[in-house]
């Protein structure tokens, strides 16, 4: 059932935390300064997604000093998309704003994001109009979701990330998902509802480097493409079809050169050619299913999405996540 929405709503905060030890307590008071602002009741719910650096403790103080705060301490690291569906486990707004804990999310955006969901949206996303980045990685980033709304059998909207402000009503749809290998801005695009995005800049990073790289980049890219198309596969069928149409012109080519020119040489290079060009073709169709066939089988083992050690609220401690 929709939650009521009041003048003063309850409203979560769920930020995914990794090596961001310096950034939590800026990103702390950023939340609370923007939420008294707007006079909401609120959490801030930080998940410490296995960090390396000492971001347990500073998340654990800051829930022993504020009770707003809940502290979420992963196992280890499982990716930014379970950081995120961990938090949303334990948020109990009637919304739930997604921020990632590197401060390139800006906080500030939250009042506008507020005011459209009172308006009678369900989803608010923020909207990348431009970023501090080489330009060379702005064009990809621009690129590549140009390529997944095309490839994408839901229409998933144009440089739109995981920061994002979304009702319970969609919250609770979402832990509906059984499967692991998440991809949230996906999923959010695929349960509907009303949305409405809000642009602005993303900024740089404020302390550190970032973890990602080229490859991970790809990876990241592959994950929204194969989770949420089947162009692959169908691309695979239409190679098919077309080395088929090749091969048989190349054979009435052959048959009507051996009639007209019986002398014409014949050399291996041509045999070379054509056995590589099929090679290629096959491994990239087995590499194609290959794809499928890994998540397929990260799916059927129905390991946990994630490990909860430790949760921190109201200045207490659980080993016990809460469910």
């Amino acid at each position: 059932m929709p939650v009521a929405r009041t003048s003063k709503p309850f409203i979560s905060a769920v930020v995914a935390c990794y090596g961001d030890e310096l950034a939590i307590p800026i990103m702390y008071r950023r939340l609370v300064r923007v939420f008294e602002l707007v006079g909401a009741k609120f959490e801030i719910i930080f998940v410490n997604d296995g960090s390396p650096d000492n971001s347990r403790s500073v998340i654990d103080a800051l829930a022993k000093k504020d009770q707003h705060v809940v502290g979420v301490h992963h196992s280890r690291n499982f990716g930014s998309q379970l950081a995120f569906s961990s938090g949303l486990e334990q948020a109990r707004g009637q919304a739930v704003v997604l921020l990632d804990g590197d401060l390139q999310d800006p906080p500030e955006l939250i009042p506008t994001m507020i005011d459209r969901w009172q308006a009678g949206y369900q989803v608010v996303y923020g909207q990348r109009v431009d970023r501090v980045a080489p330009w060379y990685m702005r064009w990809a980033y621009k690129l590549f979701y140009r390529i997944f709304q095309r490839l994408s059998y839901v229409r998933v909207p144009v440089d739109a990330g995981d920061f994002s402000l979304m009702d319970r009503q969609v919250v609770e749809v979402l832990q509906l998902f059984p499967e692991r290998d998440r991809f949230l801005r996906g999923l959010r695009a695929w349960v509907g509802f009303r949305q409405i995005g809000v642009p602005y800049v993303r900024s740089d990073r404020v302390f550190g480097h970032s973890t990602n790289n080229l490859l991970k980049n790809i990876q990241w890219a592959s994950k929204g493409i194969f989770s949420f198309s089947f162009v692959p596969l169908q691309l695979i069928t239409w190679l098919s079809l077309v080395t088929f149409c090749i091969s048989l012109a190349g054979i009435v080519v052959q048959v009507v050169l051996r009639w007209l020119l019986p002398d014409t040489p014949h050399g291996i290079t041509t045999v070379i050619v054509v056995v590589m060009f099929l090679g290629a073709i096959q491994l990239l169709g087995i590499s194609v299913l290959g794809e499928y066939i890994g998540r397929i089988f990260e799916e059927v083992k129905q390991r946990p999405r994630f490990v909860v050690e430790k949760v921190t609220r109201h200045g207490r401690s659980t080993h016990r996540p809460n469910r």
